[in-house]
C-alpha cells in the first residue's frame, strides 16, 4: 500500500504552501493589464532584500538554468575567456553553458564535498590574465557545500572581471548581499526557497554588468537581458508572455517570507540545519561537506556497504518521505536532506525518523530513537 501522506525533503523542488497554492489556483488574468503588471512590480520589489541589492531584479520565465545561460549570454561573448569553479554537478553546469557559447572555460576543479580556497581564483587569475568573469556557485546543491562568495568579491572588485554566482540553493535559505560583496550577476529560481513550484529564473546584474551587457553585440533573443530590463523596469510588463500564475504565487510566498522576517527565515534554516547535522552524528554518519555545509541541504554520507539510493527509494516508497540520493559518482553513497522553504523545524522528526527506519531495514545497527532524540536536544536549546 503506497503512503497514506507524503513529505517533500528534496534539495528541490520543495514544498508548496497552501496559501501559494491557492494564490495559483484563482482565475488566470492577461499578462498585458494594469493588474499584471501590478503584481510584477511587486514582486521584483520584494525581490530585491532577499538578492540584497538595490538593483533590479529580473523575472524570467524559465527554470533556473535558464537564468544561468542568461548571465553567460549578456556578459560574454564568443572567444572570451572565463573562469569557472567546477565543485559539483552544477559548478560544472557553468562549464558547459560557456562552451555552448563558444568561450573559452577555464576550470578551476574543486573536490566534491570542499568549499573553494580563495586562493585557487588568485592562481587561475595569474594563469588567465584575459579572463573576463569568474562564475561559481553559493551553494552547490549536488555537494552540500557552500563557497566563500563574500572573499571572491575582495578579489574581483579592484579587476575589469565580473563575478557571477549561482544563488539556486541560497537566495532565502541564508543572506545574500549581492552589493556589499561585490556580485555582478546574481541567479536564483523558484522552486527552492522561495516556496514555488519549478518554472521561474531570476537574475539580477551590478551597474558595470549592466554596463557589459549594453556593450555586447552577440546574438540572444529570448534571454536578451537589456530588452526584459525596458519591459520589466519601464514598462512594468515582461518582454515575452510570462508564467502568470506563478508570479501571482510568488507574489504570495514572498509575502510569507517578509511578514516572518527575512533575519527569522535565515535562522530558521540554520536550526533546521544543525538538527539534520546533530541527528546524523547521532547515528555515527558523516556529513559529506564538513568545512562549510549548507543550511539548505545536508549531505550524509551512507554507511559503509549501504547503497544510498536505496536507502532513499525506501523512504519514498515506503514511508513517503522524499529526500535525494547523490548525483553521478555521489549516487549509492550520498543521501541529500533538503530543509528549505515551507519547512519547519519539526518537521526534521520527520526526515530523521524515517532516515532511522531505512536504515535499520538496510541492517546498518544503531540505538534506536539516536536521530530523532539529538533532533529533539537541539530544537530545544534553540527555543
Amino acid at each position: 500500500m503506497p503512503p497514506i501522506k507524503k513529505y517533500l525533503f528534496t534539495p528541490g523542488p520543495t514544498e508548496v504552501p497552501p496559501d501559494v497554492l491557492l494564490e495559483m489556483a484563482r482565475p488566470i488574468i492577461h499578462h498585458r493589464t494594469p493588474e499584471f503588471s501590478a503584481e510584477l512590480d511587486r514582486v521584483r520589489e520584494r525581490l530585491k532584500p532577499l538578492f540584497g541589492t538595490k538593483q533590479e531584479v529580473l523575472v524570467l520565465s524559465a527554470s533556473g538554468t535558464g537564468a544561468m545561460e542568461a548571465a553567460v549570454c549578456n556578459l560574454l561573448a564568443p572567444g572570451d575567456e572565463a573562469i569557472f569553479v567546477n565543485g559539483g554537478k552544477f559548478g560544472e553546469r557553468w562549464g558547459k553553458l560557456l562552451s555552448a557559447h563558444a568561450m573559452a572555460a577555464r576550470e578551476v576543479k574543486v573536490e566534491w564535498g570542499r568549499a573553494l580556497d580563495p586562493a585557487q581564483i588568485e592562481a587561475a587569475i595569474s594563469r588567465y590574465p584575459r579572463a573576463r568573469a569568474v562564475f561559481v556557485q553559493a551553494s552547490e546543491t549536488s555537494t552540500t557545500a557552500i563557497h566563500p562568495v563574500e572573499e571572491l568579491g575582495e578579489i574581483t572588485r579592484g579587476r575589469d572581471l565580473l563575478l557571477v554566482v549561482d544563488g539556486i540553493t541560497s537566495v532565502g535559505v541564508y543572506e545574500q548581499r549581492m552589493d556589499d560583496w561585490a556580485v555582478d550577476a546574481l541567479v536564483s529560481g523558484s522552486q527552492k526557497a522561495l516556496m514555488l513550484p519549478p518554472g521561474l529564473g531570476l537574475i539580477a546584474l551590478s551597474e558595470r554588468a549592466w554596463e557589459r551587457a549594453r556593450a555586447l553585440k552577440t546574438p540572444r533573443y529570448y534571454f536578451d537581458l537589456t530588452r526584459e530590463l525596458k519591459a520589466q523596469r519601464d514598462e512594468h510588463t515582461t518582454a515575452y508572455t510570462p508564467a502568470v500564475g506563478l508570479v501571482r504565487g510568488l507574489n504570495k510566498s514572498l509575502e510569507l517570507i517578509h511578514n516572518e522576517t527575512l533575519p527569522t527565515v535565515f535562522a530558521r534554516h540554520r536550526m533546521m540545519a544543525e538538527a539534520v547535522h546533530d541527528g546524523a552524528r547521532a547515528l555515527g554518519l558523516k556529513l559529506f561537506a564538513v568545512e562549510s555545509p549548507a543550511p539548505g541541504v545536508t549531505g550524509i554520507l551512507a554507511p559503509e556497504g549501504t547503497d544510498a539510493a536505496k536507502v532513499v527509494r525506501l523512504m519514498r516508497d515506503d514511508l513517503g518521505v522524499g529526500v535525494q540520493a547523490g548525483q553521478d559518482h555521489m549516487r549509492t553513497k550520498l543521501i541529500r536532506i533538503g530543509h528549505m522553504g515551507y519547512v519547519a523545524p519539526f518537521d526534521m522528526l520527520v526526515a530523521l525518523s524515517a532516515l532511522e527506519l531505512a536504515l535499520r531495514r538496510h541492517g546498518y545497527e544503531f540505538s534506536a530513537g539516536a536521530a530523532v532524540g539529538a533532533v529533539q536536544r537541539r530544537l530545544a536549546s534553540s527555543a
